[in-house]
């Protein structure tokens, strides 16, 4: 496996110097930075994520004022309670991109925002206190927990949110598979627990957050 400065050497050859390579990487957000923002914009996030799974980005976006409004501000306490007519409701307004297996999940996922803030303070406060250091299981238990939040919906929800880690894109697997980490996308414990030991590694020997390394790893390839 290379080291952190080899692979950051790889980035800037591709893209005309190590400036390049970093720039437009915002930073991460503080842990209180984090916890400080309301529940409510994280499950506006997971509903972004789910919308844009498998249909243009633009797409969402232009439709992203219609949406928030058909969702009231995507207050967890207030969709977790739609149901039949409410929910029939949104199944036939054009303001929202009318699926129902993700208007449901959206549902779902309000559910388990309130949830968890009934445990933790707040769904936020919840995401703020889990170390980067195990980002991998971070990402497992939204799989687990959420709905439809795994493959890269869950991590692109953290990263859209401020939460330093990583998004096993294409060309960050590329790059994995490329150091000898894996051997092919990852799936399995085993293969996500050598990922999480990877950028723990880099992550120590660099100083740098684990949001610029995946950034990085993933300007090495494209």
């Amino acid at each position: 496996m290379r080291t952190f400065d080899e692979i950051l050497a790889i980035a800037s050859e591709r893209h005309g110097g190590q400036a390049a390579a970093l720039a437009d990487i915002p930073a991460p957000l503080s842990p209180e930075e984090i916890a400080a923002q309301p529940d409510a914009r994280f499950l506006a996030a997971m509903a972004r994520g789910l919308f844009q799974a498998g249909i243009s980005w633009r797409v969402v976006d232009s439709k992203w004022p219609g949406i928030e409004a058909a969702f009231q501000g995507f207050d967890p306490a207030r969709v977790a309670m739609i149901e039949d007519d409410a929910f029939d409701a949104l199944l036939s307004d054009t303001r929202v991109i009318r699926s129902g297996p993700k208007l449901a999940a959206i549902r779902d996922n309000a559910v388990f925002v309130t949830e968890v803030a009934a445990e933790a303070g707040s769904f936020a406060r919840r995401i703020a206190d889990w170390p980067v250091a195990e980002f991998d299981g971070l990402l497992d238990w939204l799989k687990r927990s959420g709905s439809r939040l795994g493959g890269n919906t869950g991590a692109y929800m953290l990263r859209a949110m401020g939460k330093d880690g990583y998004v096993l894109s294409r060309d960050v697997v590329g790059r994995l598979i490329a150091e000898g980490v894996i051997d092919k996308p990852p799936t399995s414990r085993k293969a996500l627990a050598a990922v999480q030991g990877a950028f723990n590694s880099w992550a120590a020997e660099s100083g740098l957050p684990y949001t610029t390394i995946s950034r990085v790893l993933a300007r090495s390839i494209g």
